[in-house]
């Protein structure tokens, strides 16, 4: 396979994964990634549609990381929200269990 089209691959696959927000793959896609580069970059010398596939790898991965900081802060909103209000969620629990038990007689 010609490496700019491998390269693009590649780059659908970085987009398609951010945008699904398939962390498991992405992961993946970003830990194969230094070797994929690394054995494309062996061969001969990149030709300007290999270095504009590059930039285009770069984009995908740069969306694709730009997914994943939306999701953590998403996250980590939430869990300050859930920390903030831990009492009302305790509370809640323990009302709730309280109802629940009341019916069941």
């Amino acid at each position: 396979m010609p490496k700019s089209a491998a390269i693009g691959k590649l780059a659908a696959a970085f987009h398609d994964a951010g945008a699904t927000r398939d962390w498991e793959r992405l992961d993946a896609l970003a830990r194969a990634l230094p070797a994929q580069l690394s054995s494309l970059g062996a061969r001969a010398s990149w030709s300007p549609a290999e270095l504009a596939a590059l930039a285009q790898l770069r984009a995908a991965h740069d969306g694709a990381a730009a997914a994943c900081g939306v999701a953590l802060d998403t996250l980590g909103a939430r869990l300050a929200d859930m920390r903030n209000n831990k009492d009302g969620w305790i509370a809640y629990a323990l009302t709730s269990e309280t109802e629940l038990a009341g019916h069941q007689e």
